[in-house]
């Protein structure tokens, strides 16, 4: 019996109580519909992600109005603010979420201030994160969320993330509550104190796939500003298709590696707090490897393996499936070499053949060249030979089995 047929069953009571079906194509949702009464029990599900490093150091009495695309549908927002790598306490004054019309400017009557426990104001101890309260009304999948906040006294090491492949927007004092841009003139390219995203679906058996993974996770050699990285392309895939797996959260970080910290802390340092935190998280799409075998630092197959080995039992401790794939081609690149070439087809054949993953999939077979299969595809190379363009970050994104997503544990 599947996860998906058994979830289903277990709600038949439930439902068969209910009349809340819909039929025909989805309808444009307004700003901020009001919210869904339902008779089920709901849950949150993570609709965006992004993993948290250290930024360099904060600025007081700056805002940041963060702009963030959003995977899953549903009531009662939420953010995550981080402080992860501070080291002291964060404060933050003004919190508003709205929906974006261009540039920095947002929809009239979108920006709604969030609140942490009933107050504006929200103190984030250093090395922690905090949820804001839910904000009733309704987000439309899809949605370009804004996120505006300010923090009066920010010193010492910021916390967010660097690569966004998003423009965001920056300025000194509080405008938070501005839905005009005016204010907004300066640009970020990075994600400022905001780590999270959470929604809660109608649909109670809705869950969540958190892809972990580095720079092509991250989107380097996609378009900026249009949301095509992999992941977008696989929330894309999964809002048109029959699955209960909507929410897509992507905490890939550029450099990153499965065993060592560098580029950010190591996806086995990360875990719990990038991937396993998320609410609503049903499968864990593991997608690292090949900073690790470029670096020339000695890791080997076996070391690889046994990291992929220790997220495997960490997930499934805590009920996740994990669905792995293979690591792309990457001959062309500078620190390419035939002694790393053996160790990513040692680990592929690991991935494709052990049996340990709830599910596989194999970015190396449709990224890589017929005719050198150490080599990117040219159609589908970023141009450095180991990223791919927007074309193959959709043919990876294309080639993900949903069904092994909608995983259950």
């Amino acid at each position: 019996m599947t996860g998906r047929f058994a979830r289903l069953l277990g709600l038949a009571s439930v439902l068969l109580a209910t009349v809340a079906c819909q039929t025909g194509p989805a309808q444009a949702a307004p700003v901020w519909e009001p919210p869904v009464q339902t008779a089920t029990a709901r849950h949150d599900v993570v609709t965006w992600g992004a993993s948290a490093d250290q930024m360099g150091q904060g600025t007081a009495d700056r805002g940041y109005r963060l702009v963030v695309h959003t995977s899953a549908a549903g009531g009662d927002l939420r953010v995550r603010l981080s402080n992860a790598f501070g080291d002291r306490p964060l404060t933050l004054d003004s919190v508003y979420a709205g929906l974006q019309s261009q540039g920095a400017a947002l929809k009239a009557g979108s920006n709604k201030r969030l609140t942490f426990d009933g107050a504006r104001t929200v103190t984030v101890p250093a090395g922690a994160t905090a949820w804001s309260d839910p904000l009733p009304g309704s987000l439309p999948a899809g949605s370009n969320l804004v996120v505006s906040l300010h923090s009066p006294d920010a010193a010492g090491p910021a916390t967010g993330h660097w690569m966004a492949m998003q423009t965001s927007y920056a300025t000194q004092g509080d405008h938070t509550a501005e839905e005009s841009a005016a204010n907004w003139t300066e640009t970020t390219g990075s994600w400022w104190y905001l780590d999270s995203v959470s929604v809660r679906p109608s649909n109670p058996a809705t869950g969540a796939v958190v892809a972990l993974g580095d720079s092509i996770t991250d989107g380097w050699a996609s378009t900026t500003d249009l949301n095509r990285r992999w992941p977008d392309y696989l929330a894309r895939r999964l809002q048109k298709a029959d699955t209960e797996v909507k929410g897509v959260a992507d905490e890939g970080i550029s450099g990153n590696q499965v065993l060592a910290d560098g580029a950010g802390q190591a996806a086995l340092h990360r875990l719990d707090r990038d991937v396993l935190s998320q609410p609503g998280v049903r499968t864990v799409f593991l997608f690292e490897g090949v900073n690790d075998i470029k670096a020339h630092t000695g890791v080997t197959a076996a070391d690889l393996i046994a990291g992929y080995q220790e997220v495997v039992r960490r997930a499934h401790a805590a009920g996740k499936c994990v669905v792995a794939s293979t690591v792309g081609p990457f001959e062309g690149w500078s620190e390419w070499d035939p002694a790393g070439e053996a160790v990513r087809q040692e680990v592929n054949q690991y991935i494709r053949t052990s049996g340990e993953f709830d599910g596989t999939a194999d970015f190396d077979r449709i990224l890589r060249s017929p005719y050198d299969q150490a080599r990117m595809l040219p159609f589908l190379d970023g141009g450095d030979h180991i990223h791919p363009n927007d074309k193959g970050m959709a043919a990876m994104a294309d080639s993900v089995d949903l069904a092994s997503l909608d995983c259950n544990r």
